[in-house]
């Protein structure tokens, strides 16, 4: 599986961005997706992730803002950011995962290159 993030950019605080990982080579529905990012000076982190029932889940600090969705017809998943904080900028990437946990990185056997997140204030 191939995983290519867009999206990211320059955005002020209290902004929105919606990042895209389209995916070729096998289907997105057969994993499960997540995103993580990894700000300067910092481990990488779960975000979010969507299993294959549709299922979502967010770390705390993002609940409420982010949502993440995925479109089989397009074989594409999506991580809506709404409410940008300061404190989101990172790099994010996104992965695709055979099995669970869903929140641990070690899961995901696909990662993306990678999309620059940056929230001014």
């Amino acid at each position: 599986v191939q995983l290519q993030a867009s999206g990211g950019g320059l955005v002020q605080v209290g902004g929105s961005l919606r990042l895209a990982c389209a995916a070729s080579g096998r289907t997105l529905s057969s994993y499960i997706m997540g995103w993580f990012r990894q700000a300067p000076g910092k481990e990488r982190e779960f975000v979010s992730a969507i299993l294959w029932s549709g299922s979502t889940y967010y770390t705390d600090s993002v609940k409420g803002r982010f949502t993440i969705s995925r479109d089989n017809a397009k074989n594409t998943v999506y991580l809506q950011m709404n409410s940008l904080k300061p404190e989101d900028t990172a790099v994010y990437y996104c992965a695709a995962a055979r099995g669970a946990p869903y929140y641990y990185s070690a899961s995901y056997d696909y990662w993306g290159q990678g999309t620059q997140v940056t929230v001014s204030s």
